[in-house]
């Protein structure tokens, strides 16, 4: 792996600030609060490799979070347009993305991303999907504000090749690129960072984020069983302690076959962390939503009381 060496670029798309507590299920009030804090739903499927059936059940989930909670953001998991089957089958899901600010028409999932932002009025973080990018696949987050624009498009920088402690392999590197460049946008009073899932073991990505303003940081994932039930908790409010940023971290849960025709399980476990490093929803076993409003305030609280990115000696 690469070492981090602070070059990478920047690309800011526009977003900001944060604020406390907030619970799964149970808010009213504006989508969008007066005072600049979000309501925030993370999207937790059982996806499999047949895209039509996840575009299906992501859309039941989100209009099932959208009438409960009325969220002004929605976060969909890692991969969640087509998770397992062989390479071949994700080519084959992979989509090639329209030009950001374009207008033209992008593939199914890009679509049903595009249009879910439009129908409900709300921004849409879409986890990430496949993108055909030229002669290689990227894992790429996409985020749409409520017109249906695309306002943020992120390459996932760190691939999951690792064996798990039950002898499992995973090699996202045979399949996808790798991107470079560290990413934020604006959703209302908010900026946003984007990470997808392996991400999160690196913290000089989260600083890097934290560096470019963000209040916010998103981490869809589709984490496995093994590695999930000692490390996914942990990991989260770690990056939100070090940050002092709320984390989102939409996940997919489950079983779904690889390209072998094995088995394999994620973990599931969305959550939304405080800046604190706090849980403050969470989704439990099988496909659902967890709600939490995100306060800018909250996070601005905690660096002012607690400045220890100020005090950072070596980094």
């Amino acid at each position: 792996m690469r070492p981090w060496n602070g070059s990478r670029p920047i690309l800011r798309h526009d977003g900001r600030p944060n604020s406390a507590l907030a619970c799964a299920r149970h808010l009213a009030h504006d989508r969008v609060m007066q005072d600049d804090t979000l309501r925030l739903s993370v999207i937790q499927m059982t996806p499999g490799a047949e895209k039509g059936a996840n575009i299906a059940q992501a859309r039941g989930l989100i209009d099932a979070a959208v009438a409960a909670d009325r969220p002004g953001l929605v976060s969909l998991p890692e991969v969640w347009s087509c998770l397992g089957g062989d390479r071949a089958a994700k080519t084959e899901a992979a989509e090639v993305l329209p030009a950001a600010g374009s207008g033209e028409t992008g593939g199914d999932a890009y679509e049903f991303l595009r249009e879910t932002a439009r129908r409900h009025r709300i921004h849409v973080h879409g986890g990430s999907i496949g993108e055909q990018g030229g002669d290689r696949l990227y894992n790429t987050t996409l985020v749409f504000d409520p017109d249906g624009r695309e306002i943020a498009r992120y390459r996932k920088i760190h691939l999951f090749d690792i064996t798990t402690p039950d002898g499992q392999g995973y090699r996202e590197s045979a399949t996808y690129g790798a991107g470079d460049a560290v990413v934020t946008c604006r959703i209302g009073g908010l900026t946003v960072g984007l990470s997808i899932c392996y991400d999160m073991r690196f913290p000089e990505l989260y600083l890097a984020l934290h560096r470019a303003g963000a209040d916010l940081i998103m981490v869809p994932a589709a984490f496995t069983l093994q590695t999930g039930k000692d490390h996914w908790d942990v990991l989260l409010r770690a990056r939100a302690i070090e940050t002092q940023c709320w984390i989102a971290a939409a996940a997919c849960v489950g079983p779904h076959r690889d390209g072998r025709g094995e088995t394999r399980f994620t973990y599931g476990n969305s959550l939304i962390a405080d800046p604190w490093g706090s849980i403050v929803a969470r989704v439990s076993d099988g496909p659902g939503f967890a709600t939490a409003r995100i306060d800018p305030a909250r996070g601005a609280k905690v660096r002012r009381d607690m400045p220890v990115l100020e005090h950072r000696k070596l980094a």
